[in-house]
């Protein structure tokens, strides 16, 4: 199998299981969604732990341990992935999955915007024109929902902010939960301690198949971020963004179709907004893609022909 290929079942089994992902949360009721926030950190630590160990690689703690900055943006990652994570949990288990549809439509729609405003790149025209539908939407839907939709935003933020953190610490997947879930996992601990002397706690309480569910969110969590990082390694930029849309689109999917969310004309009309804010960016996208490869191939041939410094 081509490498190609192979990147785009990565990127394909990635994105269709964190589509799922409300099916799987909302297995994890009677759970509250702190509780549950904290068992995919604990456990996503044990798996990943058990993952590199097996790999034989731990050296790299102690490499980083000579970095203190990578460190305290491991913290930072850590508190915005925590931010993502538990307001994703809270929505699903709210009956508001098609809300984290949202925030992943808008998602790189904020990435942009974070790149404007603190990587200062500048933006193409088309790329303008999409930020300003994406404005437009979230006023339509702030019409619709009486209020900003923030829990949606949250999400978009959180994890557009994530990625850019994350971007510039370059950690490998693996490597990066691990130490991002053990930074979080000392209060998450103490979380799942107090629950269980007051009480409060259902692991173990409700039925077996629960509890399993409960230490399987570890795996659940860390298996799509290596099918992700196996497709990063291996597609273009431009065929990730395009499988991006996967994830959302089935939320939406299990939102409307399963668990009978409602969706009035004025949320579908914010919708559409976005819809076509994403089609304006990715066909600006794909064709600023298809230039640089253009402008590359004279670039290639010049440095093969005879006489190139090379």
């Amino acid at each position: 199998m081509t490498p190609i290929r192979l990147g785009y079942l990565y990127g394909l089994g990635a994105y269709l299981l964190w589509g799922f992902f409300p099916l799987y949360f909302k297995l994890l009721e009677p759970a509250g969604p702190v509780e549950i926030l904290a068992h995919r950190i604990v456990w996503s630590v044990v798996f990943v732990a058990l993952l590199l160990a097996a790999l034989r690689n731990v050296g790299f703690l102690r490499a980083l341990a000579r970095r203190p900055r990578a460190l305290a943006g491991i913290a930072a990652a850590a508190a915005l992935i925590a931010l993502n994570w538990g307001t994703y949990i809270y929505l699903v288990n709210s009956e508001r999955v098609v809300e984290t549809a949202l925030g992943y439509f808008i998602n790189p729609l904020v990435s942009v915007l974070l790149g404007v405003t603190v990587l200062r790149e500048r933006l193409r025209p088309t790329q303008w024109l999409a930020l300003g539908i994406g404005a437009a939407a979230v006023g339509v839907l702030t019409v619709d929902y009486g209020q900003l939709p923030w829990l949606a935003l949250t999400l978009a933020v959180t994890f557009a902010a994530y990625g850019l953190v994350k971007k510039r610490l370059g950690l490998p997947a693996a490597e990066g939960l691990f130490v991002e879930s053990a930074v979080l996992a000392l209060p998450a601990l103490g979380y799942l301690g107090w629950l269980t002397a007051t009480g409060g706690a259902a692991f173990g309480h409700v039925s077996a198949g629960h509890t399993a569910l409960l230490v399987l969110a570890g795996a659940a969590t860390a298996i799509p971020l290596l099918f992700f990082a196996g497709a990063a390694n291996r597609l273009p930029l431009t065929a990730l963004g395009m499988l991006q849309y996967v994830a959302p689109i089935l939320q939406l999917g299990c939102g409307v179709l399963i668990f009978h969310e409602p969706m009035p004309p004025a949320r579908l009309a914010g919708f559409a907004l976005v819809w076509l804010a994403l089609v304006v960016f990715t066909t600006d996208a794909l064709r600023h893609a298809h230039r640089a490869r253009r402008a590359a191939v004279p670039a290639d041939l010049a440095l093969a022909a005879p006489g190139s410094p090379h």
